[in-house]
């Protein structure tokens, strides 16, 4: 028998509409959804392999166990809740709640039920230390909004735009900012036809910036040189919003004097980009009326993203680019609380200092969560309150986390690591317990976590009043025994005597658009995941049931909200002057750029690469994402290969002050020159030996936790890293 059913892709943020073939119960095929009325037929090659993830060869199909040769297992899911339940407790009871931490990476958005599970689990265990990848990709975006101010009415909408700022991102490969999610390229494409002026920040002249009416093509890292830059020239021309600036702005004075010093001619030298070009660039962005800014991985892997982040968002503010009284809401809930847009601003609050204290590098709870980058020393360190148990959702810390080799020691120290992960990853085969998963067609799946991705920053998330909800499709390979996330969390908190209460917030920071609703499960009848949606959709614009009522997604039309007038009494503003990112800007300027771009040892720059077949390390066992090509290639310009001597295919030893990886080089003559381009996520263990061309490179070995980190975040440099290049001697 067979049959096409709607459903959604859940690889990646985008969380595309998608149909679905089944014959015999098996998925034999995904294809774009014609019937979507947002997507209307659109899929990327990883959806197109959802039915290679889910018959994978390399995916386990029952959880396994540490064993006493080092190896692992097959465990029953119910052992080994029992024993990890055990061995927590035994844990807590020995060295107290702060011993146990989580860490939660990006995939757990296709599982909108599993992060709140994971999350009422550890508060019952009563531990602090609850981790994310949030505080190593972009951690810029909420601090920058936290010290600059958010803005209760929204951005502006993409469609009518007719000038659009990119920092560091391709939409057209990532799909999740910068650009609508749904299609981003053809919908850059459109805009673009239309009239729309796009300024592409990048060393790369990627596949968002071949469609820019402007590409700054810098040196890696000097994007708040380049931020600066158009600050300068628009306040030195008087081309910022006056009338906004005086209701909804401070600190105006204090910005343009920081940002006196980078004239165009400074930021040309410094950056290695045509001073006519931040010209006409800064005057392009301000002349238009309608338009946004917006920094991706590229700016935030450098060392200084949250001063890129808020930069951004002090440039969108002085050219007033949020939206305005009457205006349509961009981003309407759906699936969440309705809340009334209004236009004024939430007021600033602190960025980092509160909340938790660890015990590294003065660091403490922040806008962005725990500082992810200090966990591994949280492990290592000795003395009370030492981290002994880390449970892992979402993600490969060995692939993930900074400082690979510190991570690597960092995990083998722990007394009890557990992860859920469908194949046996570099972390899985250091785990004590690896929980198998069921895979997203065998699941239920909503799009109110995408919905939710409003609150992480400007651009993200689903610009129109759409909704999608998807039954599972399939069951599970049979003979298998598999667990849902939020399944794995709920029978540990049985075995523990945790009451789940899960904790739904709308809104961000300190500004809330709804007060928290808490939902109170069920702990004898074990509830279903539908039950379970429908308790998180209690109170939603759109009623579950409703929702459900459209299998191929819909557009909800008739939510038509527009953005209210500020409040009479309102007195907040944005503050384009907050002193720490003030101070920040003045060391910047101060800093001699020359010595650092001329040092001979390292004249290379490292940075981060977006794949399409890739969602950081997930697909990496998927031979149809593979091809031919199971590396992460060393992308260089080709007279760079020539002036070393290598050909593409070759292999290099690419090494930063802090340690050394090979890479495979290919051509990429898109490039600016002195700069290497690696996608993260690859490779395997430290002491692994497979051959590079097998599993490729971890760029992680080339950071350092401890050097060169954000004083708030504690992310340390991912991106711009200073390295050399050398072809690899046979040994």
């Amino acid at each position: 028998m067979t049959e096409t059913r709607p459903t959604i892709c859940r690889y990646c943020p985008a969380h595309c509409g998608v149909l679905a073939t089944i014959e015999n119960g098996r998925i034999t095929k995904v294809s774009g959804d014609p019937d979507n009325p947002l997507y209307r037929g659109y899929s990327c090659v990883k959806g197109r392999a959802l039915p290679e993830q889910h018959y994978d060869p390399a995916r386990l199909l029952s959880s396994m166990a540490r064993s006493e040769d080092g190896g692992h297992r097959p465990i029953a899911s119910g052992q080994a809740m029992d024993e990890i339940a055990a061995k927590v407790g035994a844990l807590v009871e020995r060295h107290g709640p702060r011993c146990v931490a989580m860490y939660v990476g990006t995939n757990t958005l296709p599982y909108p039920a599993a992060p709140g599970f994971a999350h009422a689990w550890l508060r019952g265990v009563r531990t602090p230390m609850f981790f994310t990848s949030n505080t190593i990709d972009q951690p810029g975006k909420q601090i920058a909004a936290a010290l600059h101010g958010a803005w209760h009415g929204g951005d502006q909408s993409f469609e009518d735009a007719d000038t659009w700022l990119m920092v560091g991102l391709n939409p057209v490969i990532a799909k999740s900012s910068g650009a609508p999610c749904h299609n981003p390229a053809q919908r850059l494409k459109e805009a673009v036809s239309r009239g729309m002026k796009l300024i592409v920040v990048d060393p790369r002249r990627s596949e968002t910036a071949r469609r820019a009416h402007i590409h700054l093509q810098p040196r890696p890292g000097e994007d708040p040189t380049i931020l600066a830059g158009l600050l300068h020239v628009i306040i030195e021309e008087g081309l910022y919003d006056r009338a906004f600036i005086e209701e909804n702005v401070e600190g105006f004075d204090a910005v343009a004097e920081q940002v006196k010093a980078f004239t165009p001619d400074y930021v040309a030298a410094r950056a290695g980009v045509p001073a006519e070009q931040v010209l006409e660039a800064a005057r392009v962005f301000a002349g238009g009326k309608r338009g946004g800014v917006y920094c991706g991985t590229g700016p935030n892997f450098a060392t200084r993203g949250t001063l890129s982040e808020y930069l951004g968002r002090v440039l969108a503010s002085l050219c007033g680019r949020w939206a305005r009284p009457g205006d349509k809401v961009l981003r309407p809930n759906v699936m969440l609380p309705a809340f009334t847009a209004k236009a004024q601003p939430y007021p600033p609050y602190p960025g980092w200092g509160f909340g938790e204290q660890l015990r590294i590098r003065n660091l403490a709870d922040t806008a962005a969560g725990l500082p992810t980058a200090a966990l591994a020393d949280e492990i290592l360190g000795d003395g009370e309150g030492r981290v002994r148990a880390l449970v892992c959702m979402g993600s490969s810390p060995m692939m993930a986390w900074p400082d690979q080799s510190k991570a690597f020691a960092a995990l083998q120290k722990l007394e009890l690591l557990v992860t859920i992960d469908p194949v046996m990853s570099p972390t899985a085969r250091l785990a004590d317990y690896v929980i198998a998963p069921k895979l997203t067609l065998e699941t239920p799946g909503m799009t109110q976590s995408i919905e939710m991705l409003k609150y992480f920053g400007p651009g993200l998330g689903l610009a129109r009043p759409y909704a999608q909800y998807s039954p599972k499709l399939v069951d599970p390979p049979e003979g298998s025994d598999l667990l849902e996330e939020w399944e794995f969390f709920y029978g540990l908190s049985q075995r523990m005597g945790i009451e789940v209460q899960q904790i739904m917030f709308y809104g961000w920071g300190q500004h809330i658009e709804s007060p928290p609703q808490i939902f109170p499960i069920d702990m004898e009848n074990k509830p279903t995941t539908d039950q379970i949606f429908e308790l998180m959709t209690q109170g939603a614009r759109v009623p579950f049931e409703e929702v459900k009522r459209h299998p191929h997604g819909h557009i909800f039309e008739d939510i038509d909200d527009v953005v209210q007038p500020r409040d009479p009494e309102c007195e907040i503003k944005l503050d384009a002057g907050e002193p720490h990112m003030m101070a920040e800007l003045s060391d910047v300027r101060a800093e001699n750029f020359e010595a650092s771009h001329g040092d001979p040892r390292y004249r290379f720059r490292l940075i981060p690469r977006r794949a399409d077949a890739f969602v950081n390390s997930s697909g990496r066992t998927i031979k149809k994402l593979l091809g031919n090509r199971p590396y992460n290639p060393a992308f260089m310009h080709p007279e760079d290969l020539q002036d070393l001597g290598v050909g593409g295919g070759d292999v290099v030893r690419i090494s930063s002050e802090h340690g050394t990886i090979l890479g495979v080089v290919e051509e990429d003559a898109d490039l600016r020159r002195g700069v290497v381009s690696m996608t993260h996520g690859f490779g395997g263990n430290p002491t692994d030996e497979a051959d590079v061309r097998e599993i490729g490179s971890n760029t992680g070995m080339l950071m350092s936790v401890e050097a060169e980190y954000d004083p708030a975040s504690g992310m340390p440099r991912m991106g711009a890293i200073p390295v050399a290049v050398e072809p690899d001697s046979p040994s």
